[in-house]
């Protein structure tokens, strides 16, 4: 009688979640380190330095809010759009070396057609969609959503909210795969399940 319950517990588990909801860098794409390693690049031209376990505590939350605090936090006044610039050239010179994370892209691979999926991230649309193209995932998600999409952005809700709602998906009815503690906090704020890759 317990297994059967247990069992009948864990079909109501498949049948809540409609939808898989998947963050891009650090979830689905090695890349944290790239993108590190091209803002330091970018940042060095205008004197503003650049620690790397603080630099990864912020992952999920868009550059245009946190490059400017660790400017801010130095003294130093920062022109945003030539270090945007300047940092997706660096990136982009290195995207070739970027590779899937396997266990979080098998995931996605094996609910391919079973359930809806949307990448939703804090990257910019053209850096997001180059790496997804980069993998060779690009076309396994009904939608991708980005910083440009949503005014808030992780630990908002916004672009969790956004995908499911492109997905035509209630919030309590999708999953979250994330690395970084804005992106849980966001899931958590917009009411969905949250898989943390990190303790996978």
């Amino acid at each position: 009688l317990h297994r059967v319950d247990r069992r009948q517990r864990q079909m109501c588990i498949r049948d809540r979640i409609q939808a898989l909801l998947f963050d891009c860098d650090g979830t689905l794409v090695d890349s944290m380190f790239a993108h590190y390693s091209a803002w330091q690049k970018a940042l060095q031209s205008q004197d503003i330095s650049l620690d790397e376990q603080n630099f990864y505590i912020h992952s999920g939350t868009p550059s245009s809010r946190v490059i400017p605090m660790f400017a801010a936090e130095q003294g130093k006044d920062l022109d945003f759009q030539q270090a945007l610039a300047e940092k997706e050239k660096h990136f982009l010179e290195s995207i070739d070396l970027l590779r899937r994370i396997p266990h979080v892209v098998d995931i996605a691979e094996s609910n391919r057609g079973k359930l809806k999926m949307a990448v939703a991230s804090g990257g910019t649309r053209n850096l997001v969609h180059r790496q997804l193209r980069q993998i060779q995932v690009m076309d396994w998600f009904e939608t991708i959503v980005t910083c440009e999409d949503t005014e808030y952005h992780k630990p908002d809700p916004h672009v969790f909210l956004e995908a499911a709602r492109r997905l035509q998906v209630k919030p309590e009815h999708c999953r979250v795969y994330e690395d970084g503690e804005p992106g849980i906090e966001a899931a958590r704020r917009a009411g969905m399940e949250c898989v943390d890759i990190r303790a996978m």
